[in-house]
């Protein structure tokens, strides 16, 4: 061996110890688990395969999303609804009582094929499905790349009324992550709003007043996000979901996790600032790390629950991920309510020019009422309609969404993590 070769080998070897040696101080050790067991313990768990009973051929499920409605499971896939009565138990499968089939048009599916979709891409899968009164449920299915949405009756599943335009309600694409909710008559929907999944949109629509939106094509309010969770809490529905991180485009598409707040009672701007769009939106990032030297960061929500009682504390729980690009990690952390509140009264961030760094906007400098305030409450108790702010107030937060300090998780580290594991 050469003493080039001898020389370089030898750095990439001291390169190789301090890596191994940063790896043993920042990655966080796991929790000794209190049991283990092995996978073929599951096997004593009934299943569903999508059958009205076991001596019924099986279809093809393409499981989509799970609603619980009263005593009863929805469980929706490709152009079908399964009804699972949650009276019932189950030895070794699942069996559901009733079955809702809604499949896309032949033209829907030929048009489909047009643009150019595989047909297995063109059937109608389900990713809507909320109840809005005791008597209705509303679904809505891509239907061919053309979303449509309907309301059903929930004592026999008959359909009831005409069909809806899904646009900005439901996705595109079977692939493509949404949510849904109603909170007092109106639809908050998160989804793309266009076939090429290009206009990411939080929309709220139906029940009294005009539609609003999240500005169109603004990375500063979206940027590529995966909705994954919409909740309804006091003044306010909250959004959870994960993006690109805007506030460090420098360093490539580094993915972050927000939860996001509207207020229910926002009609949106003035005919000169953010008419028909939110006036309230406001977004945070969710800190799901383990404290230390360096924090070791779980950056990537992948799933999270609805608002629970933690101790006695409003909270969310959510499971994080590593960054795709970093070492495999999983976590899961919990937010209260109270801390997610706390941001958003908290400062601001803000990026002067698009080349410099964001920086936190000086508190003193902020106009009144309080950018982000619901009319009527608090700081806006004087303004009876958001269409009242001042011009100040509505393009402030049409530039500034973004909070800037993070929600810190319920004792400022994990309950659970697992590494080499994502």
């Amino acid at each position: 061996m050469g003493q080039g070769a001898a020389l370089l080998l030898s750095r990439l070897l001291l390169l190789l110890a301090a890596s191994r040696t940063l790896l043993a101080v920042s990655f966080p050790e796991d929790i000794v688990p209190l049991d283990v067991v092995d996978a073929h313990f599951t096997r004593r768990y009934p299943v569903f395969r999508g059958r009205p009973s076991v001596n019924d051929s099986q279809h093809r499920l393409d499981f989509q999303l799970m609603t619980k409605i009263q005593d009863t499971l929805f469980i929706a896939g490709r152009d079908q609804v399964y009804l699972v009565s949650l009276r019932e138990s189950y030895r070794n499968e699942i069996i559901s009582y009733r079955k809702l089939t809604w499949r896309s048009g032949q033209g829907d599916r030929e048009m489909c094929a047009v643009k150019g979709k595989h047909r297995d891409e063109c059937h109608n899968f389900i990713k809507v499905l909320v109840p809005r009164n005791d008597d209705l449920v509303f679904i809505c299915g891509t239907n061919g790349f053309n979303p449509m949405c309907r309301y059903y009756r929930l004592d026999n599943l008959e359909f009831d009324g005409e069909e809806i335009n899904g646009l900005a309600r439901c996705p595109f694409d079977s692939k493509q992550t949404n949510v849904a909710l109603f909170a007092e008559g109106k639809l908050y929907s998160a989804t793309v709003a266009d076939f090429q999944a290009s206009d990411s949109v939080i929309y709220r629509s139906m029940g009294d007043g005009s539609a609003l939106r999240t500005i169109k094509y603004d990375s500063k309010w979206l940027k590529e996000p995966h909705f994954l969770h919409a909740a309804e809490f006091g003044n306010y529905v909250y959004f959870f979901y994960r993006e690109i991180a805007v506030e460090h485009s420098n360093l490539g598409k580094v993915v972050y996790s927000r939860v996001a707040r509207i207020c229910k009672n926002d009609v949106g701007g003035s005919q000169r600032v953010l008419e028909k769009h939110w006036t309230s939106f406001v977004k945070a990032r969710l800190n799901c790390s383990v404290p230390g030297e360096s924090f070791f960061y779980f950056d990537v929500l992948q799933s999270i629950t609805d608002i629970i009682d933690v101790n006695g504390v409003p909270s969310v729980v959510g499971v994080f991920t590593t960054q795709m690009n970093s070492i495999p990690g999983s976590a899961v952390c919990a937010f209260s309510m109270t801390d997610i509140e706390k941001v958003f009264m908290g400062r601001f961030k803000e990026q002067k020019t698009p080349d410099s760094v964001w920086t936190p906007f000086p508190e003193e400098k902020l106009p009144k009422p309080r950018p982000g305030s619901c009319a009527g409450h608090g700081q806006a108790a004087s303004f009876k309609s958001s269409v009242e702010f001042p011009d100040d107030t509505l393009q402030f937060i049409k530039s500034h969404p973004l909070m800037d300090t993070a929600v810190p998780s319920i004792g400022d580290e994990p309950w659970f993590t697992k590494t080499r594991v994502r």
